[in-house]
């Protein structure tokens, strides 16, 4: 029971930071941005020798290990994305006129390039670890890469809250593609069948028949999907989504105020994902 706190405490601890992390990197000079992605990109790749290391063990560390490597590989795709590194080949914002099929298209296009380095990064992590006994890793990266899915289709949609403050300026044009409202339809839905996989979860660590190691990795895996849905709650609920990460969001607005005034990027609405993530433009 002591190892599900720790490991439940771990998962909260490394969410929380490494969203504010990716958030305040972002926010930084351009200068440091270019190094912050030179360093996430050789942590990236220090992720994936790191999946195929554990992918084989079987112990308590080597669960920890494996979720702590998806993480870093999972943060690469977020700050290429929102550096603008990776992103689509539509750069500007929506037509009006776009409606139906025509915005789904056009909103797609925003995202296409990161879409499809998700899905590479995807690939080579399943690869990794096809057939291993430590499948930790490759929960983790599957758990993030479909609620960031469910996410941003929620954005798509619409939401009560966008979260536009943590959107940079150089990717306004997306708030475009997104909605506000109080609900949409597909909302339940998602939160339904992640709450349905958090029990199945849940379950797993409970049994008696579950290994140490195995009931650590499912509190891991267990715990960014409890804390995904809470991150779905906060897009239709009335709370203010951005004060788990004033710390990192305050580096901004001191930059911003540093600038002269003609460089200052005039206010818009852009809606964001929360940390780990959440942009359909777009954690």
């Amino acid at each position: 029971m002591n190892d599900a706190y720790v490991a439940l405490g771990f998962a909260i601890f490394i969410w929380w930071f490494s969203t504010g992390i990716v958030i305040l990197l972002n926010r930084l000079s351009r200068s440091a941005v270019a190094r912050s992605l030179a360093l996430s990109s050789l942590l990236g790749v220090a992720a994936l020798v790191g999946l195929a290391h554990t992918a084989q063990q079987t112990g308590v560390a080597g669960a920890y290990c494996a979720f702590t490597c998806a993480l870093l590989a999972w943060g690469w795709n977020e700050l290429s994305f929102l550096t603008g590194w990776i992103t689509g080949p539509r750069t500007t914002a929506l037509p009006s006129e776009a409606v139906g099929w025509q915005r789904f298209v056009q909103s797609l296009r925003a995202v296409l390039w990161h879409e499809l380095a998700i899905l590479l990064v995807g690939c080579a992590i399943v690869a990794i670890t096809w057939d291993a006994p430590n499948q930790v890793g490759t929960g983790t990266y599957l758990v993030l890469w479909t609620m960031r899915t469910s996410a941003k289709l929620n954005l798509f949609f619409g939401v009560r809250n966008l979260s536009e403050e943590f959107l940079p300026a150089h990717l306004a044009y997306l708030e475009s593609f997104f909605r506000r409202r109080r609900l949409n339809s597909f909302f339940p839905f998602a939160v339904l069948l992640a709450a349905g996989c958090l029990w199945w979860l849940v379950a797993y660590a409970a049994n008696p028949l579950t290994s140490q190691a195995q009931a650590v990795g499912a509190v891991l895996v267990g715990t960014l999907l409890a804390l995904a849905i809470v991150e779905h709650l906060m897009l239709v609920l009335p709370v203010d989504t951005t004060a788990l990460w004033r710390w990192a969001l305050r580096k901004q607005k001191v930059a911003h105020s540093a600038e002269p005034p003609h460089a200052q990027a005039v206010p818009v609405m852009a809606p964001t994902l929360d940390t780990h993530d959440k942009l359909f433009q777009i954690h």
